[in-house]
């Protein structure tokens, strides 16, 4: 298995991962899912600024995880959301913790002081993980999503990747310095 950065090339294998999370669970709030040239927008737009990683196998892409901004005010620059996607066949070998490991390191080396990630409840294998990774619940948005035919409640989980010091410097863009990146993302793997 090999872990690196995703690149809008990506975007058709990548669509079709996420595909039948999106048409069949409620896990993500999409109600259609987003084609390869969409998919491929949203690396571009994403690797701007935060890191989106694959696993790769000779099979091709059997994850993906990725950051984005937590929220647009200025004075939550040190915070990102993160997602973990898993393909079916490729679930319970450990690629979502060798994925979140790489993509902690990346933006820890970034600057970032904290990731959280909302969850669709009830889904206990992501509670799990998300747990197992170090983060803690925060709080819930109850009946937040309506989506297969019922209210969906959202927890939010958080997790610190490092302390910052009182007057942080802004973190670094991902895109303008990938090269700093580059070791810290392949290193390691399933």
């Amino acid at each position: 298995m090999r872990i690196r950065i995703a690149h809008a090339e990506d975007g058709a294998e990548i669509a079709r991962l996420y595909a039948p999370i999106v048409r069949d669970t409620f896990i993500s709030f999409e109600e259609t899912p987003p084609g390869a040239d969409e998919m491929a927008q949203r690396i571009e737009a994403t690797v701007r600024t935060h890191p989106w990683l694959v696993a790769e196998s000779d099979a091709g892409i059997r994850a993906y995880a990725y950051a984005t901004t937590h929220r647009t005010r200025a004075a939550y620059k040190w915070s990102c959301d993160v997602s973990v996607y898993v393909a079916e066949a490729a679930r319970r070998q450990g690629l979502a913790c060798v994925l979140y490991g790489q993509l902690f390191a990346t933006l820890t080396k970034q600057g970032f002081g904290s990731v959280f990630a909302g969850i669709a409840l009830p889904n206990a294998a992501s509670v799990a993980l998300h747990e197992q990774m170090g983060f803690s619940p925060v709080g819930v948005y109850p009946r937040v999503g309506f989506k297969q035919g019922a209210w969906r409640d959202v927890g939010w989980w958080g997790r610190a990747l490092q302390a910052l010091p009182d007057q942080p410097s802004p973190p670094l863009a991902f895109g303008q310095n990938r090269a700093c990146f580059y070791d810290t993302v392949l290193a390691g793997g399933a």
